[in-house]
């Protein structure tokens, strides 16, 4: 019988993504902050009812009430208003770590966010068609709220 050795392929993710905003800075940095936070949902409109506690050591989490959420990331880094880096299992009920970072720099009169995430163990298949998508999503509602807020929009 023949049997198939998993790859590193098999257990490893990376995703990067870049996006310019047309706002400052600091107002990205705010809006990203607050989509992740409690106005993070699914892509149909779902609240996931996130909360993050934005200083070094800090958590991320799904907050569900009396006791109960799922627990995320651990904020690993954060340089306001240029980095916002979480360690954790995030999405994962099993053995799974990742780490995900936000670089925002300024650029081209606005705002230039650099996404990464990248993960090692146990990844689902269903998570790894998911989570593009689910990122892709997150990112796109950050430069939608930073881009319409009135806050020291760039001109």
């Amino acid at each position: 019988m023949a049997t198939t050795m998993p790859r590193l392929e098999d257990f490893t993710l990376t995703i990067t993504m870049e996006q310019i905003v047309n706002a400052t800075i600091g107002v990205t940095f705010e809006a990203l902050l607050e989509q992740l936070g409690p106005y993070n949902e699914r892509p149909d409109g779902t609240s996931l009812q996130m909360k993050i506690e934005p200083w070094p050591g800090g958590r991320w989490y799904r907050d569900l009430g009396d006791g109960n959420g799922h627990f995320w990331a651990t904020v690993q880094a954060i340089k306001w208003p240029t980095l916002l880096e979480f360690c954790g299992p995030l999405f994962a009920s099993y053995p799974l770590v990742s780490n995900v970072q936000y670089r925002l720099s300024e650029e081209d009169g606005g705002t230039l966010i650099k996404f990464r995430h990248t993960a090692l163990g146990f990844i689902e298949e269903e998570h790894k068609k998911g989570v593009v998508q689910g990122w892709t999503y997150m990112l796109n509602r950050a430069v939608e709220r930073a881009e319409k807020s009135g806050r020291s929009r760039v001109q």
